[in-house]
């Protein structure tokens, strides 16, 4: 059966007041006339909850969260309390339990060991134990160094959006992520899918000077699509977030053979699942505006998920 996900995307929405209708309402050039209201209000909100310190109640990656929220609702990084939020992510850097922290055989044999990366962030001291955890996408992060890993790629995006990727420390996470991400050239080495799209994500958003990297790790997820639009051993928005953050003809391609996927989840309300709802339902709005699609036909569920003929 033929679908048309934007109808099911935009009645979901309809009369909500989260960040996540707002930005799907302007997406969609839909905008409610409380909009703005809501919008201010929502802010006051988010504001109002960050502590003097610049943090917000809970562990890391809520105040690390809070700043892209701020941020995609038209706060801008000069604002007193966007700034002492990131001021607060920055301070992150250099603390123990930073992913590569220190060194043993294995991780030195892969360049992930303290000898040859620097700059992440410490989510929460080595001892402490994070994960599971759960990113805003939905995704969920169960071992403890890949955990470690997807926090730091989310705050370096937030110091990136804010302007701070000439900060020396930020230049070196940067650079150190480069570094792994030229050596993914596989779907299955020491880097989960999730975690490579988690790097992916963060590159993304370092400017032209990763574009070729950027363009190599965008080429071997595309490689890994199966006909159905998904990713074996990645998460369907989780990837597709990342995906959308790239100006790369490759990137744009595989967002449109995800298409059908997408389809395939839409829920009776237009949801699209049950995890994150609304995240994942902005997510795949994104998605299909970007592809410019119409109607949409889901998959053959027999065929879907098997890997593309190369």
């Amino acid at each position: 059966m033929t679908r048309d996900p934007l109808e099911g995307l935009s009645a979901y929405f309809k009369g909500m007041e989260t960040r996540q209708a707002l930005l799907a309402r302007a997406a969609l050039g839909g905008e409610e006339p409380g909009d703005p209201a809501a919008a201010q209000r929502l802010r006051d909100r988010l504001n109002s909850e960050v502590r003097e310190d610049g943090s917000v109640p809970g562990a890391a990656l809520p105040t690390i969260w809070r700043a892209h929220e701020l941020m995609d609702l038209g706060q801008t990084a000069a604002h007193p309390t966007t700034a002492r939020v990131v001021g607060w992510i920055l301070g992150l850097q250099g603390k123990p339990g930073a992913f590569a922290e220190g060194c043993d055989r294995p991780r030195h044999k892969q360049k992930l060991c303290a000898h040859y990366a620097a700059g992440f962030f410490a989510p929460a001291p080595a001892a402490e134990r994070i994960a599971p955890i759960t990113l805003p996408s939905g995704k969920v992060f169960r071992a403890e160094p890949a955990a470690r890993f997807a926090v730091s790629c989310l705050a370096l995006r937030a110091a990136l959006r804010a302007g701070h990727g000439e900060l020396p420390p930020i230049q070196r996470h940067v650079a150190s992520l480069a570094g792994i991400a030229g050596r993914w050239t596989t779907w299955d080495g020491y880097f989960a899918p999730d975690s490579i799209v988690a790097g992916l994500h963060a590159l993304a958003l370092a400017g032209p000077a990763q574009a070729e990297v950027v363009g190599s790790v965008v080429g071997l997820v595309g490689e890994q699509q199966t006909p159905g639009g998904t990713w074996p051993g990645a998460d369907l928005f989780h990837t597709l977030e990342a995906l959308l953050a790239i100006d790369h003809p490759a990137a744009h391609a595989a967002v449109r053979r995800a298409l059908p996927a997408i389809a395939a989840r839409q829920r009776g309300d237009g949801a699209l699942g049950s995890a994150a709802r609304q995240e994942r339902a902005l997510i795949g709005l994104r998605a299909v505006l970007a592809a410019g699609a119409g109607p949409i036909t889901p998959p053959d569920p027999a065929t879907r998920d098997r890997p593309r003929s190369r």
